[in-house]
């Protein structure tokens, strides 16, 4: 008798609901809300079930969006996207937010052969989309193992999310914490001096 394989946790969920719970964790857990980022990577293919860049699907990223913004909206940060590597993973984001950190622009329109379906999604969703050649991002999600980590800020702490799959696709996540400088005297956290010798 052949072994019965166990459905991922969540498969009985609908693809926003199950991208809905895992960015409304990671939220908690890296606290974001206003002024913070969030780069997303997702392979639409790998929620499928098929190898990355052999079924890229838009309806399958357009519910994958759906659940992003709906926790973006209620916790006030911002969502980035990033592109495939025929796009050098640039990155998905509203015009303003591009300006505001003064990040470099590049050129091009995403789409689902060159970009990706999740990205080009984003695009059409944006009220202004734009190109960035890279940030660096407070957290990240990637749907389908597709490489974030070139765009999150030092330090990056993985998170593990109580749904590890997204459709079949699998899901890893970080948020990012300040470096801990200095050394067995640091103090990371404010306290009255307690008389401990001092710094000349």
């Amino acid at each position: 008798m052949p072994e019965q394989t166990e459905a991922p946790a969540g498969a009985e969920l609908s693809l926003t609901a199950a991208t809905a719970a895992v960015v409304a964790e990671l939220a908690e857990a890296g606290k974001l809300g206003p002024g913070k980022i969030l780069v997303v990577g997702a392979s639409t293919s790998e929620v499928a079930g098929v190898r990355i860049g052999t079924g890229g699907a838009l309806e399958v990223a357009q519910q994958l969006l759906q659940g992003i913004r709906q926790v973006a909206e209620e916790r006030g940060f911002h969502t980035v996207y990033q592109c495939c590597e025929h796009l050098n993973r640039s990155l998905v984001m509203e015009r303003s937010l591009l300006e505001s950190l003064r990040l470099r622009e590049v050129s091009a329109v995403p789409v689902p052969g060159a970009g990706g379906s999740m990205a080009a999604v984003a695009y059409s969703f944006m009220a202004d989309p734009v190109l960035a050649e890279t940030i660096e991002a407070h957290a990240g999600i990637d749907i389908g193992e597709t490489l974030i980590g070139m765009h999150l800020r030092r330090v990056a702490v993985p998170f593990r999310p109580s749904l590890r799959y997204i459709g079949s696709a699998r899901v890893n996540a970080a948020f990012s914490r300040p470096p801990l400088v200095g050394g067995e005297r640091a103090v990371y956290r404010t306290q009255e001096t307690n008389g401990s010798r001092q710094c000349d």
